[in-house]
């Protein structure tokens, strides 16, 4: 072999079974969806082509614009408080202060937890007789019913998320505020800057890329949300199903003996639109910043 054509195709060997697994089991399993969400498809039949049938079926769903609603809330409503809060830990734990490695273990506890583990610590705290109920009866307030309203199951199934991620945005923070050259904060502070302006001045620009990047993870993260509402709510979703998210009507929808899979396709397929959408989006919104 030629020694040009070897060293133009030694790397291509080297990718060939990262290559092999990525078509294996992403590429491959996307295009047959793909073609599936133009079908019939059920779990036991292979189904006929349909068309855009699906697609029309979904904008007739109403399940599908709840579950909609709830996924796009999920994101408005977690990822701000994804970017902002984990950076503050960082900062807060940055700091060489007595007991910080405790703090900074027990922020990160909950990442390596179980998000079984964790939903069930919640619903237990959560529930009507639970801890929290428990602390506002001793202080005179009445019950909250944390887990039989839709909203209030919502809004805590998206603490849990939040809580859920904090440790691992702000070890990802951390090490982008260890590139932060420490001489701009001093010459900051030297020209009367307090913490606040320095905050905004020198440390959101410096790790303005950080920000885009943790924005784009959880943004993601929260618009395919499952587990934190499917173990807080239940498979119906909340009371009503008001509470059920797109990737748990994919799940519902496409499993079981009469599983509709070529909806669930379908569904999947919108799932993963969206998704692309709210990731240029980002990417764009960075852009424009830089100009």
């Amino acid at each position: 072999m030629p020694r040009r054509t070897h060293r133009a195709l030694s790397p291509w060997l080297l990718l060939l079974p990262g290559l092999a697994v990525v078509a294996a089991f992403s590429l491959c399993p996307f295009l047959s969806t793909v073609g599936t969400a133009f079908t019939d498809a059920r779990t036991l039949t292979p189904g006929r082509w349909v068309g855009l049938e699906n697609f029309r079926a979904l904008a007739a769903d109403e399940q599908f614009w709840v579950a909609l609603r709830n996924s796009g809330l999920y994101v408005l409503l977690v990822v701000p408080f994804t970017v902002l809060l984990p950076l503050l830990l960082a900062l807060l734990v940055q700091k060489r202060l007595p007991g910080v490695v405790f703090f900074r273990s027990a922020f990160y506890t909950p990442v390596v937890a179980s998000v079984v583990v964790a939903a069930l610590i919640w619903v237990w705290m959560l529930d009507d007789r639970g801890l929290v109920n428990g602390i506002l009866g001793a202080l005179g307030a009445g019950p909250v019913h944390f887990l039989g309203d839709a909203w209030a199951l919502l809004l805590s199934a998206m603490a849990l998320t939040v809580w859920k991620g904090l440790g691992y945005y702000m070890v990802i923070y951390l090490a982008a505020l260890g590139n932060v050259p420490r001489e701009l904060h001093e010459a900051a502070a030297v020209d009367g800057a307090g913490a606040l302006r320095r905050f905004v001045s020198v440390t959101v620009p410096a790790v303005r890329s950080t920000m885009v990047l943790v924005g784009a993870l959880s943004s993601v993260a929260a618009f395919k949300v499952f587990s934190e509402v499917y173990l807080m709510a239940g498979p119906t979703g909340g009371p009503a199903g008001q509470d059920t998210t797109l990737v748990m009507l994919v799940q519902r929808t496409g499993t079981g003996l009469n599983g509709r899979v070529g909806y669930a396709s379908a569904l999947s397929l919108v799932v993963f639109v969206i998704t692309l959408l709210l990731m240029l989006l980002v990417l764009r919104a960075d852009r424009e910043e830089e100009v």
